[in-house]
């Protein structure tokens, strides 16, 4: 993988833990000369994993919307920054560019990013890894509701299992470089067939 977009608060949280996390992942990075891209923020989470890799010569892409472009929010220091019109359109762009998702602790912003990934994974309209980095336990509570999904009904477990798990950086990323992504099913394929002929 050349390219990899983060997803991570625009806070830092109450425990360091999490900060020292963007950090080794920044590290790696730059160790695994991997392309970070993000949402161009020099604000909390953000803002500690793109320092860490441009300190040390790394490369980074940030992608933000015009609305959000302010002197205060934007890291003027990235190695390209590129101004879009709208979140969503900041969002596609970020899909065609990358390799793969990571996410890291954030709020509503992190998670929308996080689902909308793997949306597009179980309709296999992209078939990239998408890893949640579960710094100190923090995705538990997301990982217990997509359980409960799978137990209701309402999410099938290889979908599910298109997720990938890691507690610290190096399960993570050895996740993400050996995953295979599930095939096709019939529906899926009937779907896809269906809206070609319309």
């Amino acid at each position: 993988m050349k390219k990899i977009v983060v997803f991570c608060g625009s806070s830092l949280g109450f425990n360091p833990i999490y900060k020292n996390a963007a950090i080794e992942l920044g590290n790696y990075f730059v160790n695994n000369d991997i392309t970070l891209v993000y949402g161009g923020g020099k604000i909390g989470m953000m803002g500690v994993l793109s320092e860490t890799i441009l300190n040390k010569g790394g490369k980074v892409i940030g992608i933000i919307p015009a609305l959000l472009k302010k002197e205060e929010v934007v890291n003027p220091h990235v190695t390209e920054l590129i101004v879009t019109k709208t979140m969503s359109e900041r969002k596609i762009l970020m899909s065609k560019m990358i390799d793969g998702y990571i996410s890291l602790p954030g709020g509503f912003g992190t998670l929308d990013e996080l689902f909308e990934g793997l949306t597009l994974g179980q309709l296999h309209i992209e078939q990239k890894p998408n890893g949640l980095l579960n710094i100190n336990g923090f995705f538990d509570h997301t990982l217990k509701q997509l359980e409960v999904m799978v137990s209701e009904g309402y999410l099938k477990q290889e979908n599910k299992e298109m997720l990938l798990v890691g507690n610290n950086v190096s399960e993570l990323m050895l996740k993400m470089d050996s995953y295979i992504a599930p095939e096709k099913s019939a529906v899926i394929n009937k779907v896809i067939n269906h809206d070609h002929k319309l």
